[in-house]
């Protein structure tokens, strides 16, 4: 998974990244991936231009979209609303399975290939703002949705928003999604998004990102699935949407641990949080 205007980085660079697990998919909690699932019995709604890529970070945290530097500001940060600072909320038990970890990253393999033609930054934003403007579960939590700005910045983070690149581990296109996390998507949900396809694969991501605020705002927040910035006092502390950006990157089993909540990977979740309000992809 992917963690984390600006200079176009060297081929060599984004693949070492990609080659330590920077980019966001599904995994396990051993693994340093993205592990895909989705809720049983869950519903969804029916369904110029170089390549883009950010520069390069410190390997094994982050990936081809790197945190922007933040300006100075005078304004005064907004105060958190439901911040659960360090000490995990109360878990409540579920029956949800997690899927299985992904592949290790390809022996010998230490940089990404790209396959077919790049989607153009309008095609990919389109695709990216269609994928977040859908009602991912209309019956059993018609209020959830998945921030415009979430989606934009996850892809920028895992991609550099390049449709057409496949990491070491298997990694795939604008959202970095796993060939795990798109069975589980499809299965689950009666669905046949193409993994290969940028729109579907936005999509895919989408929906996996959906089904996390779910799974965590039903596990530990009672049921409530508001993944706001505002409801976190910084990228270390316990709330909704530092566990989703989390998982994202590492994958649920990692986040919600037999010890409670945890932030495994903070590093990662400061830099799209900071992609959320700052990446130069917002204006595109």
């Amino acid at each position: 998974m992917v963690r984390f205007g600006r200079h176009v980085v060297t081929l060599c660079a984004v693949g070492a990244l990609l080659l330590a697990g920077g980019c966001g998919r599904s995994a396990d909690a051993s693994t340093g991936t993205t592990a895909s699932g989705v809720q049983a019995g869950g519903d969804v709604a029916e369904s110029p231009d170089a390549p883009v890529e950010g520069p390069a970070a410190d390997a094994g945290s982050v990936g081809l979209g790197a945190a922007p530097t933040k300006p100075p500001s005078t304004t005064k940060a907004p105060t958190p609303r439901k911040t659960v600072k360090k000490k995990s909320p109360p878990r409540h038990a579920t029956t949800e399975k997690l899927p299985p970890a992904p592949p290790k990253p390809a022996a010998g393999c230490t940089k990404p290939r790209y396959v077919g033609t790049q989607a153009s930054r309008a095609d990919a934003k389109a695709a990216l703002t269609d994928a977040a403007s859908r009602t991912y579960w209309p019956s059993s939590a018609p209020s959830l949705r998945v921030p415009l700005n979430l989606v934009k910045a996850t892809a920028y983070q895992e991609s550099g928003w390049q449709s057409n690149i496949v990491a070491c581990d298997g990694g795939v296109g604008l959202m970095q999604v796993m060939a795990d996390t798109a069975t589980f998507v499809n299965q689950r949900f009666d669905q046949s998004y193409d993994i290969d396809e940028y729109r579907d694969n936005a999509a895919l991501g989408a929906n996996y990102l959906a089904w996390l605020i779910k799974y965590f705002g039903d596990v530990y927040f009672e049921g409530d699935y508001s993944a706001d910035p505002a409801d976190c006092a910084d990228h270390s502390d316990l709330c909704l949407l530092n566990a989703v950006i989390a998982a994202y990157n590492f994958g649920p089993g990692a986040v919600d641990t037999d010890a409670g909540l945890k932030i495994p990977n903070p590093q990662y979740v400061d830099n799209v949080r900071s992609l959320m309000t700052n990446c130069e992809c917002l204006n595109w």
